[in-house]
């Protein structure tokens, strides 16, 4: 379920385990054009797809009526937007969610909405995380991902549909600490675009980027006491090539803004959504309630929400790194 770039690599993992595919897609004209060329024209275009084997739709009931199955991939900040348009049940479907954002307004993960608003079983939730940039599945080139779950039998079932050649899969039953450290990452992926907008070297951004698994565990421990592994690639791997990847839109975004952009202006330049934007707002305003020392998250909201000088926020940040 979606039309972007995530959700197109999505799709060509499933479609080397499966012989058919439903895909929901809000735009008609996308369709129609997908049809023709046999690649998305918007996403990944060199990506070529066999659409014989694609049920298309821009009708979601039709596609939650016809599937098991659905793969929630579309924008955090458009999720409750196409969900409106649902007059069906999703109870009895089991959901995984593409989705490395939070809920606006709502400041909660997709999980907990779809569990809360829809009545979804906590069982048939799942999550997909881990380092994993669309493009590089594009190109085929060896990519990791966790399948999270809290039946970790149902996990390893989904993480059949995304084990190819070019993609491993492992299984954790951590779901909301991998939605939350999901949603963190792109946040920091904008601290580090900032700080390389303002020309800090590797040095800083090694620095960052080792208090921000830190703030990550922080935070995930008190939202969600676990025993958990922060060091594995669904954590500290996610936040790594979010940071560091010429194909982050998070970095990109925040290198815009270092660089002297307006938010409004970057947002616009880039065409695409960086989840981070939203995220920071969610995860300070969520952070209210738990007061988990969060100095990087807090710099980021100041920057995009209060406006507050990159350079001076910045070198405020930087006397509280270790």
């Amino acid at each position: 379920m979606g039309g972007g770039s995530w959700p197109t690599a999505l799709a060509k993992m499933i479609l080397d385990n499966v012989d058919t595919l439903n895909w929901y897609m809000r735009r008609q004209d996308q369709i129609d054009e997908f049809k023709i060329q046999g690649r998305n024209p918007d996403y990944l275009t060199a990506t070529k797809f066999d659409v014989q084997r694609i049920n298309f739709t821009s009708d979601i009931n039709a596609v939650v009526r016809d599937s098991d199955i659905l793969v929630l991939a579309v924008p955090s900040p458009f999720m409750k937007q196409h969900l409106k348009r649902l007059h069906r049940s999703m109870k009895r479907k089991v959901i995984v969610s593409a989705i490395k954002g939070m809920v606006p307004d709502e400041n909660m993960v997709v999980t907990d909405y779809l569990h809360i608003k829809y009545d979804i079983p906590i069982e048939n939730l799942g999550v997909i995380a881990g380092p994993c940039h669309a493009e590089e599945v594009a190109y085929e080139r060896l990519s990791y991902l966790t399948i999270g779950c809290t039946n970790l039998e149902r996990a390893k079932q989904l993480a059949q549909y995304f084990e190819t050649p070019y993609v491993k899969t492992t299984t954790s039953d951590d779901i909301i600490g991998l939605e939350y450290c999901s949603v963190m990452k792109n946040i920091y992926a904008i601290a580090a675009g900032i700080c390389y907008g303002l020309k800090y070297g590797d040095n800083f951004q090694s620095v960052l980027l080792s208090n921000a698994i830190q703030e990550m565990k922080r935070f995930a421990n008190a939202t969600n006491p676990l025993q958990r592994d922060i060091d594995h690639s669904a954590y500290l791997g996610d936040l790594l090539v979010t940071a560091y990847s010429k194909f982050s839109r998070n970095r990109q975004f925040g290198t815009m803004i270092g660089r002297g952009y307006s938010v409004k202006t970057a947002q616009f330049e880039m065409e695409m959504i960086a989840e981070g934007y939203y995220g920071t707002k969610c995860i300070h305003e969520f952070n209210e309630r738990y007061k988990v020392d969060l100095p990087i998250v807090d710099a980021v909201f100041n920057i995009l929400y209060k406006f507050h000088s990159p350079t001076l926020e910045i070198q405020n940040l930087a006397t509280k790194l270790r």
